[in-house]
């Protein structure tokens, strides 16, 4: 989540930036009616317990005054007006005694209150967006995302009609949809022989990629996490429609590596010497996708379970748009090794989501299908996940621990790549050339026919 002092010292620019985002449902000024009404309280439970102070030593007064009349009484048995005094003196002793507890009584209701509005003020910042880098192309939705000339690989051209992938595959023997739709119902599919292996060999290149070239140390996480993680990671409430969940315990499936992976170090306090943190990880993925009629639900592209290669980075918050840079060249390296053209888009804020401040899109090109698919996002999301989270580190000068920033990039998503490779690299009989960088991953197969 984004920083309240920032909401309350300006609140108009946030504002100015929510309009950027398309977003008018953000609930900013329920953030500062709780925000305030916090602030009140903690001053009134403050007072108030200077005053619990202030009547606690009273009592001890009280009853010390008490003592040296009784003793006075007790010389003096006689004196009615000695009497009535300590008579008096005993109702203000009792008096002094109950104001204690009576403030006491305020402070728990003051105590329920403030319960009530921290959860009301967490509730409304969890709804609250990042706000976009200066950087952002400013615009109303996709239209208006830039994208760059094509890099990578040639766009490849054809002496014969290219096929998509929905028909290769069958004719192939590598993909059986039919078979998936009976075990699983609609946008489930069934990859076997050399399209199971082309799969597996993907994922594995692609780890190993990122380990030896790139830095990254792997995580394997569970595929199953509490929700809390959902919140942490920015996916909870905002995308709770999205979400498959155990109907018993309270465990999510992750909808992509990047939840488990912004939680890694949940409530630690890292040293900055150990950042930045780099990590990679496989997992599949389980999305309820909102279907819709037409081409994009065609295939393999676009299902309720996927596979990916999932990048993730703690960084100390001067470095980390240099670090989107080169998050960004982590992925179309991949593109690079497979042989695929490929273009970067850089999103406007009427497309850049919820957690990310800056986001590039890695697109590649799909012969069969002829359209450009995307591959990976690398987001810079800065203190937003962190925050929810609490990721924190130690500044090496000393000073109170500062928030980290995070970053992530898919390195690559499946099966995407796996529709670039069989449509690009496809034959005129059919049959489909295997990159080289995989074939050692797939037993010295160099083309599937």
């Amino acid at each position: 989540m984004i920083d309240i002092q920032l909401i309350r010292n300006k609140t108009d620019w946030v504002k100015e930036q929510l309009v950027k985002l398309n977003d008018t449902k953000a609930p900013v000024d329920t953030a500062l009616e709780m925000d305030a009404r916090r602030r009140e309280i903690l001053q009134e439970v403050e007072a108030l317990r200077k005053e619990r102070n202030v009547a606690s030593k009273a009592i001890g007064q009280q009853m010390g005054a008490l003592k040296k009349l009784e003793g006075q009484l007790k010389k003096d048995a006689g004196n009615a007006d000695l009497q009535a005094q300590v008579e008096a003196q005993r109702v203000a002793a009792e008096e002094a005694k109950e104001r204690p507890r009576a403030i006491g009584e305020q402070i728990s209701q003051l105590d329920e209150e403030l319960r009530e509005v921290d959860a009301k003020l967490n509730e409304a910042m969890l709804w609250i967006p990042n706000m976009p880098h200066e950087s952002a192309p400013i615009g109303a939705s996709d239209e208006d995302n830039i994208a760059s000339e094509p890099l990578g690989a040639p766009v490849p051209s054809f002496d014969f009609a290219p096929q998509p992938h929905w028909d290769l595959g069958p004719a192939l023997g590598i993909i059986d949809f039919e078979r998936g739709v009976k075990l699983s119902g609609s946008r489930f599919y069934v990859l076997q022989g050399a399209g199971a292996r082309l799969q597996r060999a993907l994922i594995q290149f692609m780890l190993n990629l990122h380990i030896d070239q790139h830095g990254y140390t792997e995580i394997y996480p569970p595929f199953m996490v509490r929700s809390a993680m959902f919140e942490g990671a920015g996916q909870l409430p905002k995308f709770a429609d999205n979400i498959y969940r155990d109907a018993e315990e309270d465990y999510m499936f992750l909808g992509t590596a990047e939840i488990a992976l912004t939680n890694l170090h949940r409530d630690e306090i890292l040293d900055e010497a150990d950042l930045p943190k780099l990590y990679v990880a496989y997992t599949p993925c389980f999305r309820r996708e909102k279907m819709s009629a037409g081409r994009d639900v065609r295939g393999i592209k676009r299902g309720h379970q996927f596979d990916k290669v999932e990048m993730y980075q703690f960084v100390k918050p001067e470095d980390s748009y240099a670090a989107l840079e080169k998050l960004t060249t982590h992925a179309t390296d991949v593109c690079d090794a497979l042989g695929l053209p490929y273009r970067l888009i850089d999103i406007s804020t009427g497309d850049l989501g919820f957690a990310a401040s800056k986001k590039y899109d890695v697109e590649v090109w799909a012969g069969g299908c002829e359209e450009w698919l995307e591959v990976s996002s690398a987001s810079n999301c800065e203190a937003f996940q962190a925050r929810r989270a609490n990721v924190r580190y130690r500044p090496a000068e000393g000073g109170r621990p500062r928030h980290v920033h995070t970053l992530n990039a898919s390195g690559l998503a499946l099966p995407r790549i796996m529709i670039a490779i069989m449509e690009n690299n496809q034959q005129a009989d059919g049959s489909i050339v295997i990159p080289e960088v995989l074939r050692p991953f797939m037993g010295g197969i160099e083309v599937i026919k």
